[in-house]
């Protein structure tokens, strides 16, 4: 098949037939965006998700939701969109294929872009393709801000994320410092977004999505923190460059089967999938 007739499928006008769509992974998130997108009856299908093992008892698949075993199912599938909610492991292989059989392939795990060459890779297949990679705003607000400002120099970019001590469990927090006896907020990291993801995926992954929207991975400065007072999960973003200044704090609610993620993180991924099908996008 040439790669004109892989990139057939076409955006779904409205009115004709709904948005198909393809999970990657079935965990917390991937279900909650699912739970989501039911109750608010969009034209929308879910059409397969796609795991290294087939889910089973309380896990199983929604009825006639096809199961995907490897990134190749998703040929003559027919989808529009895949979302990877899987973990940065799954975004290379599922991007390449999502992003030559489908019209867009949006990424949770933004970490991956912090490994050499991935996000270069699948630039350069959504183009050859004329497909097009969506990055959701995970926990954060503002990013069409830092965005639109990073179009003049930026000076600096900061992003602190807070959280209590036990969704710093199983990190690299926990040798670093006690998580169990502290008494007041405690910076246990500072440096670079690129270091930060990957050394923290399930908790840093976030500060990925300020790097992109402001100044890369690399001069995005990132402080992680651990605060026994703290009720969510919060983010405190600073900007500075030739549009002014600006400065952002938004705390979440937790993920309630997932702590370590937010709340607004299945949110975004929702608005992200819907604005494909709305006649109103913001």
């Amino acid at each position: 098949m040439s790669s004109s007739e892989q990139t057939t499928a076409e955006s779904p006008s409205r009115g004709t037939r709904p948005l198909r769509i393809a999970m990657v992974g079935w965990g917390a998130i991937a279900r909650r965006v699912v739970q989501l997108l039911d109750e608010r009856s969009r034209p929308i299908v879910l059409v397969g998700v796609g795991t290294r093992t087939q889910p089973e008892g309380g896990s199983a698949l929604p009825e006639g939701v096809r199961w995907l075993a490897g990134p190749e199912t998703l040929a003559g599938a027919r989808i529009d969109m895949v979302i990877e909610a899987a973990g940065r492991d799954a975004v290379e292989p599922w991007g390449s294929a999502a992003l030559c059989y489908a019209r867009s392939f949006a990424v949770s795990s933004t970490s991956a872009f912090c490994e050499e060459g991935v996000l270069d890779r699948l630039l350069a297949s959504a183009e050859a393709h004329g497909s097009q990679i969506l990055v959701p705003t995970g926990a954060l607000a503002g990013m069409d801000a830092l965005a639109a400002a990073s179009i003049l120099p930026l000076s600096e970019v900061t992003h602190r994320i807070v959280k209590p001590p036990q969704a710093w469990f199983g990190t690299p927090a926990e040798r670093a410092v006690d998580l169990h006896a502290l008494s007041r907020e405690t910076v246990f990291f500072e440096g670079s977004a690129r270091d930060a993801a990957r050394s923290f995926p399930a908790n840093a992954n976030v500060a990925v999505i300020t790097a992109l929207a402001g100044i890369g991975l690399d001069r995005t400065f990132v402080q992680l923190v651990a605060d026994p007072t703290a009720s969510g999960n919060g983010h405190r973003l600073r900007a500075s460059g030739a549009f002014g200044t600006m400065e952002i704090w938004i705390e979440n609610r937790p993920l309630a089967t997932n702590p370590k993620s937010s709340e607004l993180t299945a949110l975004a991924l929702v608005r992200t999938i819907e604005s494909r099908v709305l006649p109103l996008s913001l």
